[in-house]
């Protein structure tokens, strides 16, 4: 008997998201299903192209239907699509499907070295990324991406976002003189975050990431309260007082029902030149502070002196020294961050799109 588009997808419930917990069929993923003899033909749309397990799936799908009999070749096309979250058309930000702000309790935690990476590496994997930075205090991401000294274009009452490694970047580090040092209270700076929100045309993204300044203050405040977040990602090292003051911060974030998408680990175990790993810092683990919190680990970046020194030279390490120990685990930590969004996007939908059956030609 011929192969029917129903066996494909029969076999195909087999195949689990490990992350989301659900078959890949039931989750709408399979899409297009193509049958012409003994050949089969599929695709699975994601939920982020940085998806941590997008190899393991596409293997597990293909030896699935592979199994079936009668099946003597099958074609699988990865692709994917970010899913929005909630109330999109209702505020500041139509057009950008996810939200993410990175936070820390204290500074000089490498929040913004973290920031600047995960967008690179986002932006990398074929993602939309745009970067804001909200550290009003002190913004560093202009002079992080090699970009101090530059300002935006305005057009049609819309601040021009600038872009550089395939990231559209706003900062108010853009928008002050050379030395220029304002004095900020409380209100001006909830009204700067709004304004850096709603007045830029950031165009259709499928990630924003805000890079927050420390602490708990006006800033994130304002975004937690302005924007329907996807979620919050705490940067601590391996201090006792960073891990503890990390906590902090994320406790005001799920007071402000801002979801708490994990914990990642800067400055964690360096590597040397034999391969080995020492610790530098013996405090609590960003692993220890995570089961504190209950909330994921979303992994941890070793100790190198490689990124202060790229930040320093106005380049992101991932993209100055890409095949480096730190550079992959700035990959892994951004396929963690996604798969999180991707988890709190999808519950808080209501229905999952059934498969499509692609015309027999």
């Amino acid at each position: 008997m011929p192969v029917t588009p129903e066996q494909v997808l029969e076999a195909l419930k087999v195949v689990q998201d490990p992350d989301l917990h659900r078959d890949i069929v039931s989750l709408g993923f399979v899409q297009n299903v193509e049958v012409d003899g003994g050949a089969i033909k599929f695709v699975i749309e994601l939920t982020t192209p940085a998806c941590p397990v997008k190899d393991l799936l596409q293997q597990q799908a293909e030896e699935a239907v592979q199994a079936i009999p009668g099946v003597e070749s099958v074609e699988v096309t990865m692709t994917a699509r970010v899913r929005s979250r909630d109330a999109m058309q209702e505020e500041l930000l139509p057009n950008v499907k996810q939200v993410i702000a990175i936070a820390s309790g204290k500074g000089g935690v490498g929040k913004s070295t973290v920031t600047v990476n995960l967008a690179v590496a986002l932006s990398q994997r074929g993602a939309k990324v745009g970067l804001l930075d909200a550290d009003v205090y002190g913004p560093s991401i202009p002079m992080m991406m090699g970009m101090a000294g530059e300002h935006p274009l305005t057009k049609d009452s819309k601040i021009i976002p600038l872009e550089r490694f395939g990231i559209k970047m706003m900062s108010l580090g853009f928008l002050l003189q050379e030395g220029q040092s304002p004095l900020w209270r409380g209100p001006m700076v909830a009204g700067t975050v709004k304004q850096l929100l709603s007045d830029v045309a950031w165009g259709e993204l499928d990630y924003l990431l805000v890079d927050l300044p420390p602490g708990t203050g006006d800033a994130p405040m304002t975004l937690a309260q302005s924007v329907p977040l996807t979620g919050v990602v705490i940067v601590t090292t391996p201090h006792n007082v960073a891990a503890n003051i990390a906590g902090s911060a994320a406790g005001l974030f799920k007071r402000l029902n801002s979801t708490v998408l994990g914990v990642v680990e800067n400055m964690g175990r360096m590597v040397l030149p034999d391969g080995s790993t020492m610790q530098v810092f013996a405090g609590k683990s960003g692993e220890e502070l995570a089961q504190g919190l209950g909330v994921p680990f979303l992994g941890a970046v070793p100790l190198d002196p490689q990124v202060s020194s790229a930040a320093d030279d106005g380049m992101p390490s991932l993209v100055k020294h890409p095949e480096t120990p730190q550079a992959e685990a700035f990959r892994e930590v951004a396929g963690q961050v996604a798969a999180q969004a991707s988890i709190k996007a999808l519950g808080s939908q209501t229905t999952v799109p059934g498969p499509e059956f692609a015309p027999r030609a």
